[in-house]
């Protein structure tokens, strides 16, 4: 039987260590077990040292340190295997109500959303957090931990976004751009820059990395910046048939002043509620003209057409309208106070004379946004608004106008 000597143990717990072995017990029990397999296999005038490196690399796979990590990790995590068998089954169970999910969804079947739903939710609430903390241990570069948390992160922001767009929650179109933004900011050139530096990696690094643009390019193809060209087109009918509502309805009126002129006994009145009515409508089509004659560049326009403005490109201009109609610290500026403070007499006006509340039409009070939150009248109805939307506010206002025009008309004759 072979006998260790006193220097032949300090070589080898000198050597645990050197391959990264830091734990003290873990040390000794590898110490205890090297040297009880030393001294019952090696003969007596055997070579110690090749022995030796025979028998250690029979406790580990790659290098020694995986048996500490596999110790933290055992110790950190009492229940290392039930968490790895929820993590395996969370994945095969989020796969499955995802595909069932989707295939219930395609066919309109009854059911579809609740597989969507516990299939994205379990995927990104219990499949990812778990095996972002398995893999974690698989690598010591603090580096590739944090790209690794990153894309963790990132898969649970697709999952919950994916959730968000599919139950057309608030915030969907948001929560998507962060997403994308931190896939294509952060995650793959932390990925890239990680991986290149190790040589052995260098080329799959560099094919993965193009995959990953390849795929952010598809998905930022598939993003919708704007509406698609059904609803857009859809929209701009729409738009126009009201802009055409409000002519009709001020011929409309026009021949009923006529109509009724000569059997009026309130000519007076009748002529104030024309000229006010009027003035107004004017007022507001003179600030919708503005906006177009500026953006076109042509101050001969004088009459709105949707399609053309669609077709130039301005309808979605964000910026112009809400340079027109605030100041740069985002308060209305004196074309739109006038505006209002106008809409205001025109208000009392009608109650005062006819008796009718116009303000249930042009309610000028503060609103909700689309988020819920309290804001004023002109910053809903036109702060950082489209042109499209701008003018179809405007369109509305002129519209209700007649409308009121046409039952205080009305009022008139009776």
């Amino acid at each position: 039987m072979y006998r260790i000597s006193d220097q032949q143990i300090d070589y080898i717990l000198s050597d645990i260590g050197a391959r990264g072995v830091e734990m003290e017990s873990l040390q000794q029990n590898l110490l205890d077990h090297i040297c009880c397999i030393i001294e019952n296999n090696l003969e007596d005038n055997g070579d110690f040292e090749s022995f030796y490196k025979k028998t250690i690399k029979t406790f580990y796979k790659d290098e020694l340190w995986e048996i500490e990590e596999e110790t933290l990790l055992l110790l950190t995590y009492k229940n290392y295997y039930t968490m790895k068998k929820i993590m395996i089954n969370s994945g095969i169970a989020a796969a499955t109500f995802f595909i069932f999910g989707s295939l219930f969804k395609f066919m309109h079947w009854p059911g579809a959303s609740v597989l969507l739903l516990l299939g994205i939710g379990i995927g990104a609430l219990v499949y990812l957090p778990l095996l972002f903390l398995f893999k974690k241990n698989e690598t010591t570069e603090s580096r590739a931990k944090l790209v690794l948390a990153i894309g963790t992160i990132n898969g649970i922001m697709f999952c919950i976004q994916a959730l968000f767009k599919v139950f057309h929650w608030p915030g969907a179109n948001t929560l998507w751009f962060l997403t994308l933004g931190l896939f294509v900011i952060i995650f793959i050139p932390l990925y890239f820059f990680n991986g290149i530096k190790n040589e052995a990696n260098k080329v799959n690094t560099i094919t993965t990395t193009l995959i990953l643009i390849i795929l952010a390019g598809v998905f930022f193809l598939q993003t919708s910046l704007r509406p698609s060209f059904t609803v857009q087109k859809k929209t701009i009918q729409s738009d126009q048939h009201m802009e055409d509502s409000y002519h009709y309805a001020t011929e409309q009126n026009k021949l009923s002043y006529n109509l009724f002129s000569d059997s009026s006994n309130n000519k007076t009145l009748q002529e104030k509620l024309k000229s006010t009515c009027n003035n107004l409508c004017e007022k507001i089509e003179k600030l919708k003209l503005g906006f177009i004659q500026q953006m076109e560049g042509d101050s001969s326009i004088r009459v709105i057409n949707y399609q053309d403005l669609e077709n130039s490109g301005i309808s979605t201009n964000y910026d112009f309208p809400t340079r027109m109609l605030f100041t740069e610290n985002g308060d209305a500026n004196n074309n739109l106070k006038n505006l209002k403070e106008d809409l205001i007499n025109f208000n009392t006006y009608i109650s005062s004379t006819y008796n009718q509340n116009s303000a249930k039409l042009i309610n000028l009070s503060s609103q909700k946004d689309e988020m819920g939150i309290d804001g004023s009248w002109e910053k809903i109805k036109f702060y950082n608004n489209p042109l499209l939307c701008v003018l179809r506010n405007l369109t509305q206002l002129q519209l209700d106008i007649r409308f009121i025009e046409s039952s205080c008309i009305k009022q008139h004759c009776n």
